[in-house]
């Protein structure tokens, strides 16, 4: 019996299964908008110019122009363009410009995360193009197309619209259908939700039979929850390498952190420290390091991604709650196993009280990097919603991995921070003007929304053409429709 038995509705109709900006330049004043308003206009087929010319003077038709990217990278993932008299078929990211030596600027040439882009766009034009960039890079200037439109203003684009509230013309295909059947929408998020927590489950348990070890366990998945989504990998890996094991028994939360610190290459650069406490603080991280290091072997070290973060989730600052998480060398599965469920919807203010008792530690309360000026007031290591993901991801998952019944806390899963590809899929199924009220306090239904993006909206192009949950849900719609005729 499955973990999660209503997961069964979302299992076997696979029918339901089977079925950041870079920041903002100062242009001349012969061009004062933004990369972002080019960012719109290849984004909305509305502004967009019909006839697309390459620099070389190949045609380009957009099947998709990607997802809109809103971490670090490309502007668009996964576009998919027609290129040239054969129309041959060309797949990849797109990167967005104001002049084609911005790509140079910002050295995109020496960052692997622009390793796919196939397209550059960019306003203007420039003959020195394949100096500047990969001569295998399409680039499409928007100058003369757009001075070629004369209903085209860029005083016309409304920046806050995008990308989420800026939909196609017509509403997508799952919208259609859960808008005539609204009672629908709920009973497929849950049942999505509960799936995506028993694969969690599934991949708990492998891991678990491998290990045989429950805290390390724990240790490794929060230090990979701790990562976000750029650095999970390279987090796990610094749990794996310095073991809880590694930890002396009284080792204070500094020690641990001087070492996940120089093993993942983030000691501070002690001459930028602003403070004399932060100073002292940086350089007490380095003697802890030389007196104890513990470096990563040559063919096993990571790599941090930095860039793009908000320093409250820079991975320093992230590194920090780990190591005040698991001072000591704590063995955290049993206090949490020990955590009253009875009743059930007390059981995540009460883990969610446990682990914020574990994370206080008064540098980091008042400062929010290493060497950074002490704050105006409090702040926290790790917020509300970031902990309730990481009860909901990793406690949770391996409870149920490990036998306990999880099942009366499923319906009081607290919400998480409403990410990208929420806000993504609730638009697709709800359409731009829904309350994301119907969702925002539900963990639930927004780990339903994760998994529908993961399972559909992930691989839907343009047009959600061929999406298999918008067919099913299109016929579900109709044959409730006959019935009631």
């Amino acid at each position: 019996m499955p973990a999660f038995p209503s997961q069964e509705k979302y299992d076997t109709t696979n029918a339901y299964a089977a079925m950041l900006h870079e920041s903002r330049a100062h242009y001349q004043a012969s061009f004062h908008w933004t990369e972002r308003h080019l960012q719109c206009v290849w984004f909305d087929e509305r502004l967009r110019p019909k006839r697309l010319i390459t620099s070389t003077g190949e045609t380009v038709v957009v099947e998709s122009p990607g997802r809109w990217n809103l971490e670090a990278g490309p502007d668009f993932l996964d576009a998919v363009l027609r290129v040239g008299s054969e129309a041959r078929r060309i797949t990849g990211d797109v990167e967005v410009h104001v002049r084609p030596n911005d790509w140079d600027h910002h050295h995109h040439d020496c960052d692997g995360l622009y390793r796919n882009v196939v397209l550059h766009v960019t306003h203007f034009a420039s003959p020195a193009m394949r100096a500047i960039t990969p001569t295998a890079l399409l680039h499409v200037p928007l100058y003369d197309l757009l001075a070629a439109t004369p209903a085209f203003s860029f005083d016309d684009v409304d920046l806050s619209a995008y990308p989420h509230a800026i939909l196609p013309a017509t509403p997508r295909p799952c919208e259609l259908a859960l808008r005539q059947s609204a009672d629908q929408w709920k009973p497929l998020l849950t049942a999505a939700g509960r799936h995506r927590l028993h694969l969690k489950t599934e991949r708990m348990r492998e891991r678990l039979a491998r290990l045989q070890d429950r805290d390390q366990l724990l240790y490794e998945e929060i230090l990979a929850s701790l990562g976000y989504k750029h650095n999970t990998a390279a987090f796990r890996r610094l749990a794996q390498h310095l073991p809880l094991a590694s930890w002396e028994a009284d080792a204070p939360a500094e020690q641990i952190y001087a070492r996940l610190l120089g093993a993942a290459g983030l000691l501070p650069d002690v001459e930028t420290a602003e403070e004399e406490d932060s100073l002292v603080f940086s350089r007490n991280l380095w003697d802890l390091w030389w007196r104890d290091p513990a470096p990563l072997p040559a063919d096993a070290r990571v790599t941090i991604l930095r860039h793009a973060t908000r320093p409250h989730n820079a991975p320093a600052r992230r590194l920090a709650a780990a190591a005040s998480l698991f001072q000591g060398g704590a063995r955290l599965y049993g206090p949490l196993a020990a955590v009253s469920r009875d009743p059930a919807t007390r059981w995540f203010d009460r883990v969610t009280k446990l682990l914020t008792a574990r994370l206080e530690w008064k540098y980091w309360q008042e400062h929010l990097t290493i060497t950074g000026r002490r704050q105006n007031k409090p702040v926290v290591l790790v917020g509300e919603n970031r902990l309730a993901a990481m009860i909901a991801n990793v406690v949770l998952p391996l409870f149920a991995a490990d036998g306990v019944d999880v099942n009366p806390l499923i319906a009081q899963l607290p919400p998480e921070d409403i990410s990208a590809p929420m806000r993504e899929t609730a638009h697709a199924l709800f359409g731009r003007d829904h309350n994301p009220a119907l969702y925002a306090s539900n963990g639930l239904l927004q780990q339903g929304l994760l998994q529908i993006h993961h399972d559909f909206c992930l691989n839907a192009r343009a047009g959600c053409q061929n999406c298999t949950l918008a067919q099913e849900l299109s016929r579900r719609y109709s044959a409730a429709s006959s019935m009631v005729e």
